[in-house]
């Protein structure tokens, strides 16, 4: 490194000559010391491109043959098929990330990946296992202590959220990102209580399709995209709500039936018992005053009649989240049967919006603090809607981890650059194990910015070069652009200081496991499985065949 602290001797001088291997032949592969590195590394190498601002776009055919089209680290995950017990590790630790922050799925894989790759180097160098889970740890707790001295801005309370969404929201690829961020702000602003907390819950997102992403809204109170499938379209005055995760009709309609019948008559009865069911389930709806029941589930077409003739809006869900976000604003339960909560959710009306080409059905508050708002996202294609969706959850769980920590560190991979610069210093100077294991640590670090350079088509060397350099001088607020090394607080790139400790948390805790693992047992299926007990030939296993497939040639 350019100036300042003196360049440390090779990792083998320093720890001494490790354990005598067998030699190997000339053409022979190197095994790896660590069996999950392989496995991180392809993963990596299909999460890469698609790290930062400027990532590319993947087209997915998933084992079911539905197609994805994302740019998205957590939904490329949620998509692949991984049978490496590490590869899923791996994915678990970025989806705990994707779940508890928001984003970060693609940060925990690839710094995972390379600390993995630091660790094999210095197991090779000599340093037992054990001591290289503490050297690592030890780092850990550094970069971890160091995290908050590098936050050099914080959300004010009463200032707007615009410019610290703008960069989160900024990582997907959506058009009219101003506007998008705009809505997202002046929703989660809205929300917020009285007393600075911010319930997640309380900012829905409808995509709709149609129109341009300029022509989104807010609707006040929450919205579903769907639409209401009887005669009932609006409850004007005095809703009341029951959410149903469960059919809406009939409990097993197609369950075999086990009465026995004799008579014509005896089959009557048996219809007639069904229909009187049907009917008492639906009164039930009635004297409970359940005037809107929304379903997550099939609709049987004699209970919509019932619930039409009792002016019961019935309305079917698209999605579980919706109905999660009902449950958590309505204050209702998820009613797993046909039968009225002991609390129903209330609100003031319920009615049909038309936006365009969509549909939403609204439920909406009259009161001075309304209790929740809706974006509604309009677009003309499923992609470009699910991108848009994407940006806009990402952004609300921004700014409900800055309602958490208001504190912002500066983006653009100058946080992991300044803890690489902080931790080869402190390594260089340190005597026994835990230097190799800090320098280690700070080149994973740097393998972050090195990869968003080479995802915006930069020469890697040289932004490099320069950025180690501004950092050597002291100026900790240089990161990549897409021209080069830029001032993050004149561009306004930002990360939350809660996700990033909680991503570098959630890597520490792979890394340290995955470290530990010398060999990976796959268990083999039993012969059973493979083969009968009993054989029978080929030709009497054709003749026993109840189904005889034909040959379309001998017709």
């Amino acid at each position: 490194m350019a100036g300042g602290a003196t360049a440390a001797p090779p990792l083998p001088e320093r720890l001494g000559p490790g354990p005598r291997r067998r030699a190997r032949g000339p053409g022979a592969q190197e095994e790896h010391l660590l069996c999950s590195v392989p496995a991180a590394q392809t993963l990596a190498r299909v999460i890469r491109p698609c790290y930062g601002p400027h990532g590319r776009q993947k087209l997915l055919v998933t084992a079911r043959g539905t197609t994805v089209f994302t740019g998205s680290a957590a939904a490329i995950l949620r998509a692949l098929e991984l049978e490496h017990p590490a590869a899923r590790l791996l994915r678990e630790a970025a989806h705990t990330q994707a779940e508890s922050c928001g984003d970060g799925a693609a940060f925990v894989v690839l710094l995972a990946e390379a600390l993995l790759q630091q660790a094999e180097h210095l197991l090779r160098a000599g340093l037992a296992r054990s001591q290289l889970r503490e050297a690592y740890a030890a780092a850990t707790a550094e970069v971890l202590a160091l995290l908050p001295s590098l936050s050099i801005r914080s959300l004010g309370p009463l200032e707007d959220p615009f410019w610290a969404l703008y960069s989160v929201m900024n990582t997907h690829s959506a058009s009219q990102m101003d506007y998008l961020t705009k809505l997202v702000a002046h929703a989660c602003w809205a929300t917020k209580e009285l007393d600075g907390s911010f319930h997640r819950e309380r900012v829905g997102v409808c995509t709709l399709r149609g129109g341009r992403l300029e022509d989104s809204c807010l609707l006040p109170g929450m919205a579903l995209s769907a639409k209401p499938c009887g005669q009932v379209i609006s409850v004007l005055h005095g809703a009341r709500v029951a959410l149903f995760v469960c059919a809406f009709g009939p409990a097993s309609p197609n369950a075999p039936a086990t009465a026995r019948l004799s008579s014509s008559a005896d089959l009557t009865k048996f219809r007639k018992g069904s229909e009187q069911l049907i009917e008492k389930q639906v009164a039930q709806l009635v004297t409970a005053c359940i005037n809107v029941a929304v379903v997550w589930g099939n609709i049987d077409e004699n209970t919509l009649t019932l619930a039409d003739k009792y002016g019961i809006m019935v309305i079917q869900a698209r999605s579980r989240r919706d109905m999660v976000y009902l449950s958590e604003v309505l204050g209702t339960p998820l009613m797993p049967y046909l039968i009225p909560p002991l609390k129903p959710g209330k609100c003031q009306r319920v009615y049909q919006q038309d936006l365009g080409e969509g549909v939403a059905v609204v439920f909406e508050w009259e009161c001075p603090g309304t209790p929740a708002l809706t974006i509604a996202l309009r677009g003309a294609t499923a992609e470009g809607l699910k991108s848009a969706e994407q940006a806009a959850y990402h952004g609300i769980d921004a700014y409900f981890q800055l309602c958490q920590d208001p504190r912002l560190l500066p983006g653009a991979g100058a946080t992991e650059m300044a803890l690489a610069k902080i931790l080869s210093e402190k390594g260089s100077r340190l005597e026994g194990l835990n230097g190799p294991a800090f320098l280690a640590f700070a080149q994973a670090l740097q393998s972050l910015p090195e990869t968003l350079a080479e995802n915006a088509g930069l020469v890697v060397s040289e932004v490099m070069a320069e950025m180690k350099g501004a950092h050597q001088a002291g100026n900790l607020l240089v990161g990549v652009g897409v021209e080069g090394i830029i001032n993050v607080t004149q561009e306004g790139v930002w990360d939350t200081l809660v996700a990033k400790a909680q991503g570098l948390r959630a890597v520490a805790d792979v890394a340290l496991q995955l470290v530990n693992v010398d060999e990976i047992v796959v268990a083999k299926k039993s012969p059973m499985c493979q083969q009968d007990s009993n054989p029978v030939p080929k030709k009497a296993k054709e003749c026993l065949s109840p189904v005889k497939k034909s040959n379309p040639w001998n017709n």
